[in-house]
């Protein structure tokens, strides 16, 4: 369920946003526009909204922004250290995408980014199941995150990494449970939602499914 990276995303804090604005040469594609992604996440969903793997706190600060409720799930408790710095007013909670507290407000919205990868397809079908007993129809879940066409693009994806010699790159796409459009979108559709993916860079793709 993702806790196994715990100790990366500790490890990972101090230096992330400085991943993330494109200072690691190996990630720069990766994050290409990130700012742009999560705008558009946060662009996409509206009331009361989860976030799951809330990281540094930068969606969390665009959801804000566009008026949203957020409560953050967080299991990293360095990450949920520096979100606290960033978005102080949000209550970021331990958790992870499939055990999570409510605190008994309706659900409008379960967003997040670069983070649903770190579940297997079983785990995700799970969380996807969860959401959809926990939303109403017309609730949205909207991630961003790394996504390949087809499993030939996956493996074109980690040649190309190696070729580059971004070995820890390639090393991630091998060990972390990165899935399919095809995967994603029958999961989606057996929970009833109606789903959309539109793709903003050579890696990252933004899911965006609706309750029906």
């Amino acid at each position: 369920m993702g806790r196994e990276f715990v100790d990366l995303f500790n490890e990972w804090s101090d230096s992330y946003d400085e991943t993330v604005s494109g200072q690691d040469i190996e990630y720069k594609k990766v994050f290409e526009q990130y700012d742009a992604i999560l705008e558009r996440v946060a662009q996409s969903v509206e009331g009361h909204v989860i976030e799951f793997g809330v990281g540094t706190g930068n969606l969390t600060a665009k959801l804000l922004e566009h008026g949203c409720q957020v409560t953050g799930v967080e299991p990293s408790p360095m990450m949920r250290e520096k979100a606290k710095e960033k978005v102080p007013n949000v209550q970021v909670v331990d958790g992870d995408f499939l055990n999570f507290p409510l605190n008994g407000h309706p659900v409008d919205g379960v967003v997040s980014s670069y983070a649903f990868h770190h579940l297997t397809d079983d785990e995700k079908e799970e969380a996807i199941a969860k959401y959809a007993r926990l939303l109403e129809k017309g609730g949205k879940i909207v991630f961003a995150d790394t996504i390949f066409l087809n499993q030939e693009s996956k493996f074109d994806m980690i040649k190309q990494a190696e070729d580059a010699h971004f070995l820890h790159l390639a090393h991630d796409l091998k060990t972390e449970y990165y899935t399919t459009i095809p995967t994603l979108e029958a999961m989606l559709e057996q929970h009833d939602f109606s789903v959309d993916f539109i793709q903003m860079n050579e890696f990252v793709w933004l899911l965006y499914a609706k309750k029906q």
